[in-house]
């Protein structure tokens, strides 16, 4: 999947400039300099506000102004209300926006720092959860602890995604229009990227979570870490965290394709279309025959939704990509899932497009614009979130480390062994220690743990052993090795005599997947 990411965008490089020749947006780049950095009706706006206070003050100190002539401020609001373009002479600086940069600022980290919180209080609702039901007095529910848990957070985090998707799509337009952008290229730029990073953070964040922070700050028996003075941290299975990561990521990505880019994107202008129906038939018209004859097909088009633009559409495929690439290593099935979803998102598009909205304004467009820059970036994140997980998540490197460094026989006999550490239960803390004595009618000394601890009777008892270190430096030398790997394979396949084997083997297949949605959101840009 890295090295697919890697060649999918160099195919889609390709494929980029075989629709510009097709269209013939060769040369259209000096029209698009005409065009869209124009300035836009908001930024000569505030550019005039400033003018005319910079006038004022001038007038307030008696001083002369500084202009041609005296009766040039009479000439400039004539020349406003003919359209005539003010910011040759006057724009805006840093200095005058640093209001607006200072509340992006903060409004960016406050919505980062409010999915974290959110984040926090699941967890702190999986911990509360846990331990009620571990000492409920249902058998059922003792033993299904960790299922209930997961499978209840998981939709918890997928509602709190949904809802938070939108909160932050309005709060980042509203940022982008504090800022009066001057053109509407960089408006749009920097409305996609504010849009991006706060979405990005609140689909992954409860993923990063489990792949990487859950079960590494627990502590150990008789010195757990405690949150809120009595709930422990919680840990991943005895098999590791990866098969929980794969549940969270299968329920986040279906549900959200599920839900969002299908039944939001049909059912919300079905109903704003309704609301626009009802209230047109409640409209007293004062001519019912007007009213009475037949309306024309534009008459009928008014009452679709406004065509919003593409950026929904493109944030899907986007927010998709990442859920494919970023974690294939744990839920292998992502791939079938996206394209699944894609062949039917295709036509709910088309359906959507010829009878739910307006028709749109035709717009030329050389390429996707920032969005192949975000792919790009994801593409490369993809290499090394993949090796983290490879490495840190699952038994993979524990594995190899063991058959090779620690195996007396060669053979993997001994590993779970190997990894369960012994600690004595006369060292927990008063009033920590679990009461299982009753339950298995005798008394337990010596119990175990998943750690690469010392031994009880060891001079430094409970202390980290070399293996860990050894098992830490193989994991943070198979992420390097495996980036620079993918990395050299990438620019040998590229190069090399076999690329085009290899194009047609790989690239074509999953061509299907998605290129195909990027296609026909490109055509529908142009």
């Amino acid at each position: 999947m890295a090295l697919w990411a890697a060649t999918f965008m160099e195919h889609w490089k390709r494929r980029q400039m075989r629709l510009n020749y097709r269209w013939d947006l060769t040369s259209f780049e000096e029209e698009q300099v005409s065009e869209r950095d124009h300035p836009r009706a908001e930024y000569e706006a505030k550019v005039l506000q400033k003018s005319l206070k910079k006038e004022y003050r001038h007038k307030e100190k008696h001083q002369p102004v500084p202009e041609d002539n005296t009766n040039k401020w009479r000439q400039r609001v004539k020349t406003a209300m003919a359209g005539v373009k003010l910011t040759e002479k006057e724009k805006l600086t840093w200095k005058d926006r640093t209001p607006a940069y200072f509340t992006n600022f903060v409004g960016i980290i406050f919505m980062i720092g409010l999915t974290f919180a959110i984040v926090f209080g699941v967890i702190v609702y999986r911990v509360s959860t846990a331990a009620a039901l571990a000492m409920s007095s249902n058998p059922s529910a003792r033993a299904n602890v960790r299922v209930t848990v997961t499978a209840t957070a998981v939709i918890i985090n997928l509602v709190v995604i949904l809802v938070l998707d939108e909160v932050y799509g309005c709060i980042a337009r509203w940022l982008t229009q504090i800022e009066v952008p001057k053109t509407d290229k960089t408006f749009e730029e920097r409305l996609i990227f504010k849009a991006f990073l706060l979405k990005f953070v609140n689909a992954y964040t409860p993923i990063f979570y489990v792949a990487f922070f859950k079960g590494r700050f627990i502590g150990r028996p008789g010195d757990y870490v405690y949150i809120f003075g009595s709930f422990r941290m919680e840990e991943c299975a005895p098999g590791g965290c990866l098969m929980e990561l794969c549940i969270q990521l299968s329920i986040i990505m279906l549900g959200k394709q599920l839900i969002q880019n299908n039944l939001f994107e049909i059912g919300i202008p079905k109903m704003k279309k309704l609301i626009r129906y009802l209230k047109s038939r409640r409209q007293i018209y004062k001519d019912h025959e007007e009213h009475a004859k037949r309306k024309q097909r534009y008459e009928l088009d008014y009452n679709l939704e406004p065509f919003a633009g593409l950026t929904p559409e493109y944030m899907e495929m986007i927010i998709q990509f990442g859920f494919v690439t970023l974690f294939v290593a744990s839920f292998p099935l992502a791939p079938l899932f996206a394209l699944l979803n894609n062949i039917i998102e295709i036509r709910l598009d088309a359906k959507k497009f010829i009878t739910e909205l307006r028709r749109p304004v035709a717009v030329r467009a050389k390429d996707i614009g920032i969005w192949y820059n975000i792919l790009r970036g994801i593409g490369k994140l993809a290499v090394i979130i993949n090796a983290f997980v490879i490495s840190f998540t699952s038994d993979f490197i524990p594995r190899l480390v063991y058959l090779y460094m620690y195996s007396p026989d060669g053979t993997m006999h001994g590993f779970l062994n190997n990894t369960l550490a012994y600690f004595n239960v006369s060292d927990f803390k008063p009033g920590t220690a679990p009461n299982i004595e009753q339950e298995l009618d005798y008394s337990v000394e010596i119990c175990r743990y998943k750690d690469y601890r010392e031994t009880p009777w060891s001079e430094d008892k409970y202390d980290i052993t070399k293996e860990f270190w050894a098992v830490l430096a193989a994991r943070l030398a198979f992420v390097i090795v495996f980036q620079v790997s993918a990395v050299e394979r990438v620019f040998m396949l590229m190069n090399g005599f076999y690329f085009n084997v290899f194009w047609i083997a790989i690239v074509y297949n999953n061509y299907v997947t998605y290129c195909f949605m990027f296609k026909q959101n490109f055509i529908y840009k142009v």
